[in-house]
């Protein structure tokens, strides 16, 4: 596959976002199970050039390439999915997350296919195995599974994990709550502590499917007890990317119900692209802000918990 055949395929779509569908780019680790990441976190696939070894890398870090004048930390997947490592791999997988770019090291790339996420699920504890690496699973004709990897996680345990700074917390006269809706442990725990520094309340599901279905509970909750939603429940923060029903779809659902009228989305993703800031806007988000800056996403949160 070629680095033009991927991003016209990334180009291409953008049509997808509020459709509840996204592709992925198959790839394997030298044994038999077969991996996915989402197009639109790929910058391009290559042939692996000479990598430089450098002291006290980090594991599973095989050291750091040069790629038209940008140096990139490649990183060998297959140690972290418990999967025996040589120090090869035949391709490298550039990947774009918050800003940041790495090169995954892969033995082989497959193809893209084109799935609903309706047809991803979350893996049971069981299968997730591997610390929670494995965020979701999707079937390929033929019932071959994919396992679509917890790529923040993976960083996380590559280069350790953002430090939640100190924050003031969020003055106002009522209690402010927030629903954050996110399918990465990683995520999830780092909003989790903002949101406790900034004195804020939270209800959290893991994917939009389960978001869904806590906002409906909330809202048919409020309306029997003949109050405003907007008492509960003043915030809600969605991943873009997650099993069962994406954030641009669970987005479009909360801004076409009354229910939820006067309370805000804000999209929190690694997808950090101005195509997918285009996205979330199209489905109505109030905000954008990119993973993981805890500053940001607070600073992006303050202003529309006080109002």
């Amino acid at each position: 596959m070629s680095t033009t055949d991927l991003m016209n395929i990334v180009d291409d779509k953008t049509r997808l976002a509020g459709f509840n569908k996204m592709e992925l780019l198959l790839f394997t680790l030298g044994g038999r199970e077969v991996f996915g990441i989402n197009v639109f976190k790929v910058r391009e696939v290559c042939e692996t050039p000479p990598i430089t070894k450098m002291p006290n890398m980090p594991r599973g870090v095989e050291g750091i390439i040069s790629l038209r004048g940008a140096v990139i930390p490649v990183v060998a997947l297959a140690p972290f999915v418990g999967l025996d490592h040589d120090g090869g791999g035949a391709k490298l997988i550039i990947t774009e997350f918050s800003g940041h770019t790495q090169a995954f090291l892969v033995h082989d790339v497959d193809r893209i296919i084109r799935v609903d996420w309706d047809k991803v699920r979350a893996p049971d504890s069981a299968l997730a195995g591997n610390d929670g690496l494995i965020t979701a699973l999707t079937e390929l004709p033929g019932g071959k599974l994919v396992s679509i990897l917890d790529v923040e996680q993976i960083l996380v345990k590559a280069f350790g994990e953002v430090v939640v700074p100190d924050l003031d917390p969020i003055r106002t006269e009522k209690d402010c709550t927030v629903l954050f809706v996110d399918d990465s442990m990683v995520a999830r725990r780092e909003i989790a502590q903002v949101l406790e520094k900034l004195a804020v309340k939270s209800h959290v599901a893991t994917n939009g499917l389960e978001g869904w279905v806590k906002l409906q509970s909330l809202a048919a909750q409020a309306q029997h007890d003949g109050t405003s939603l907007k008492q509960r429940l003043n915030l809600v923060l969605v991943d873009a990317e997650m099993p069962e029903m994406d954030g641009y779809v669970l987005t479009k659902q909360i801004k076409a119900d009354r229910r939820f009228e006067g309370i805000p989305v804000v999209m929190h993703s690694s997808l950090s692209s101005a195509a997918n800031r285009a996205m979330g806007n199209r489905v109505g988000v109030d905000a954008y802000v990119a993973k993981f800056d805890p500053k940001v996403l607070a600073e992006t949160l303050r202003p529309l918990l006080a109002r």
